[in-house]
């Protein structure tokens, strides 16, 4: 999980290759570095922020360059281990995000033959194999170096006898091509170069590129292809913070607009005409297989429930990590992949292996030209635009306005519960405007829980995945650790966890559990625990009930998991900045999981 960037062109490369590293650091930051071509290799890497990097380095010339912010995977976070990685010579730069499963045989017959290694990662031995193959064309070098590996990467070289190229190549890690006049730019991700250029080229699997001022060759699997040149819809604007604190918070404000914006037309691209939504009104009834990861599994579990409840067909859904190492006999008519970034490892490994069992596959994702969009016979955007703290909020709700976009396309849908979805979905935009205007009570409760360190979630029913949603935003940011359990499932191992010294979080809704949900906070209580809960209900017992209310409005239950999910957003982010966590940043994480 690394921000790969490269820039060849008439600007100086070292400003370029910076600010570019630093839309990217989301991406990884436990260290960065650039490489920059100036007649020889001149490399600038440390332990540190990219801001600090750019503080503090001394000013490079030339006009073309790599660079890389850096999650580790393989080697501590040191100077050694940051990227760019040369060969003993130094006359070859190389930057890599993904993994070399057989870096360690390689690295010890590189030891054998007299190479020197200076770092521990598994990088370094690429560029140890780009020189051992070069034969006066970089390009030749760097396709014979990746015959000899095994693993993911998407890696920028550099050689100092070359100075008018790049060479680039991507195999299970994203990579794209910016393409401008008289220079190119390469990046893991759309933001980075969003203020130079809007025309890319989104690599495919097994594709190498030979990028100079003048244009770009692409070879796929080794024979030469004509490059299909995209535009990207993101603004530069969209990527920047416009004056919010923090990006998390920026990105929860947008909920209502997204919302809105998609109310008049929950669109789809992509696949056969009708599209793969007819699976879902066709007989005999479809059966259906969710997979995903982290905030998009949480996504997944309220599309189980809602197409189990709404539809009546049968759902089964898996944690993609996990899918990946059991036996399954495919009997599935229809996957649906969640997958934020379009570039998450597990969900990319499980869509292969389902493609070569024959399933249909639909992809809801919210970057266009992902590689799960191009593995898919179908896709749904989100459309949520650029996504940075690592912390998913927009880009779930975003998520879950594309799964109710599902049910309202599938004439399974009883006309009473499309009635009362769409009327839902018109006041949704001012319910949690609302919810963002009126954030107070909210901010006071995390300030309150930024003196605890473990928290409970609770939810029943179709807030049980909101629970585990709330728990999830609340320990990743703020560094608290956060459980998230079913309400009925509390009286069954967790109650042993409950004392003064553990707040229980509720989320209290006005739907068959209510009743239930009660009882349960009246065991609570007896315990000991503090307990918020996050209701529409107004009635003075509830504020007699429990220690602290947010009270969010009352909408149809149906939807209810959006506004819950804001309300924890919330919740995490004001526990977060009362303890003085990196928000946007956290430790250890990084925002596109691109390695498995």
């Amino acid at each position: 999980m690394c921000g790969v960037v490269g820039y060849i062109g008439h600007r100086q490369a070292q400003a370029n290759l910076l600010e570019s590293l630093a839309r990217l650091e989301y991406r990884g930051y436990d260290s960065c570095g650039i490489a920059v071509l100036d007649g020889s290799i001149r490399v600038l890497k440390d332990v540190v922020r990219v801001a600090d990097l750019a503080a503090t380095s001394e000013p490079l010339e030339g006009t073309s360059g790599i660079g890389h912010t850096r999650w580790a995977t393989c080697g501590e976070p040191n100077q050694a281990n940051a990227h760019p990685h040369y060969d003993c010579t130094r006359n070859i730069a190389v930057v890599h995000n993904g993994t070399i499963n057989n870096h360690q045989q390689i690295k010890a017959r590189l030891l054998a033959g007299g190479h020197t290694f200076s770092s521990d990662t598994d990088t370094e031995v690429i560029s140890h194999l780009i020189e051992e193959n070069y034969q006066g064309d970089l390009a030749s070098a760097v396709r014979a170096t990746l015959n000899q590996i095994d693993g993911s990467y998407a890696i920028a070289v550099i050689h100092h006898k070359e100075q008018d190229k790049l060479v680039v190549a991507r195999c299970g890690s994203p990579l794209i091509i910016g393409l401008g006049e008289g220079e190119n730019w390469v990046a893991s991700d759309v933001p980075a170069i969003l203020d130079y250029t809007k025309k890319v080229i989104f690599m495919e699997e097994n594709e190498l590129a030979v990028i100079t001022r003048q244009g770009v060759r692409l070879w796929r699997d080794g024979r030469e292809i004509s490059p299909e040149i995209k535009e990207v819809e993101w603004t530069a604007i969209q990527a920047q913070k416009g004056g919010h604190e923090h990006f998390m918070i920026k990105e929860i404000r947008e909920q209502p607009r997204i919302i809105r914006e998609s109310n008049s037309v929950l669109a789809h691209s992509g696949g056969s005409d009708p599209g793969l939504i007819e699976i879902l009104s066709s007989n005999p009834p479809p059966t259906i297989l969710l997979l995903a990861c982290g905030t998009s599994y949480h996504a997944g579990l309220i599309a189980k429930y809602l197409i189990q409840e709404l539809l009546g067909l049968s759902v089964h859904i898996e944690i993609a990590s996990e899918f990946n190492y059991q036996r399954h006999r495919i009997s599935e008519d229809l996957g649906i992949i969640i997958t934020q970034s379009g570039e998450t490892a597990d969900a990319l490994i499980a869509m292969r292996s389902l493609r070569k069992e024959g399933m249909k596959l639909l992809v809801i994702t919210n970057v266009p030209g992902c590689s799960a969009s191009r593995l898919a016979d179908e896709t749904w955007y989100t459309r949520a635009g650029p996504e940075i703290s690592v912390a998913a909020t927009k880009s779930f709700t975003a998520q879950l306005k594309v799964i109710y976009g599902l049910l309202l396309s599938s004439s399974r849908l009883d006309r009473r519960d499309r009635d009362r979805l769409t009327g839902a979905f018109r006041h949704l935009p001012s319910n949690i405007q609302q919810i963002i205007d009126n954030h107070q009570d909210i901010q006071s409760c995390g300030k309150y829980l930024a003196g605890y360190n473990n928290v409970i979630f609770i939810g029943r029913g179709l807030n049980y995945p909101i629970a585990l949603e709330g728990a999830l935003k609340l320990k990743e940011i703020s560094y608290i650790h956060a459980e998230g359990c079913a309400g009925g499932e509390l009286k069954h191992g967790p109650l042993a966890l409950l004392s003064a010294e553990t707040p229980v979080v509720v989320i209290l809704s006005r739907d068959a559990t209510y009743e239930a949900m009660l009882n349960t906070i009246r065991e609570i209580k007896v315990r000991g625990a503090p307990v918020i809960a996050i209701t529409p209900a107004r009635e003075s017992d509830i504020d007699n009930l429990v220690d602290r209310v947010i009270h969010i409005p009352e909408v149809e239950n149906l939807v209810s998991p959006m506004l819950n999910a804001v309300a924890l957003q919330l919740l995490a982010y004001y526990t977060a900045l009362e303890r003085g966590c990196p928000i946007d940043m956290p430790r250890n994480l990084a925002k596109s999981v691109t390695v498995e």
